[in-house]
């Protein structure tokens, strides 16, 4: 459906394929508790999340589903700061967002940087629909999808609010690349 290779730059951030190799840095950066707060679970340890990656680079057991996996490289500081990811589904079009910065780098606009350009990258896509879910108390992470284009729904699934690209019409309005973000694939 979509090159699982591609590299998304934007003003200050690259957003690089993930890589079994890359799971040792992200554990640091993941392993604040409060990132668990609305979506559970506990830290990965880097072995724990190594395996996770290798579940990840592998692919979807389902052929009708794609999953596309980014780490969030801040080129300033020459480290990993987060990730972003789609779920593409061939059957209905639609891809499921989500993004997640380390506490460290929170507050400096690196996931709303990060979202807006998965999001314009996958307007270049035949998707017909772009979605992430949100826990109603999650504030900044509600913040981030105002500004990747997506606007909340009534509609709710384990107890998060869904929310939609509002006026996504699947590859039809142009790359949505106008914000200097640039692909490349290797």
């Amino acid at each position: 459906m979509t090159p699982s290779g591609t590299d998304i730059r934007t003003p200050r951030l690259d957003l690089l394929p993930l890589r079994v190799e890359h799971a040792e840095e992200m554990a640091g950066v993941l392993a604040d508790p409060a990132l668990h707060r609305f979506v559970g679970g506990t830290p990965y340890t880097p072995n724990a999340l190594a395996a996770r990656y290798r579940r990840l680079v592998a692919g979807s057991p389902d052929p009708e589903v794609t999953w596309l996996n980014w780490v969030v490289l801040l080129r300033e500081e020459s480290r990993l700061a987060g990730t972003v990811q789609a779920t593409l589904s061939a059957a209905n079009g639609a891809a499921e967002i989500a993004w997640v910065v380390g506490t460290p780098w929170q507050g400096r606009g690196l996931a709303k940087e990060a979202a807006v350009a998965l999001v314009a990258w996958l307007t270049a896509y035949p998707v017909r629909s772009i979605t992430a879910h949100i826990h109603p108390d999650h504030h900044a992470s509600a913040a981030v999808a105002r500004a990747a284009g997506l606007a909340p729904t009534p509609e709710r699934r384990d107890g998060e609010v869904r929310w939609e690209c509002a006026g996504h019409a699947g590859g039809t309005g142009g790359s949505g690349r106008e914000n200097d973000i640039t692909t490349h694939v290797p």
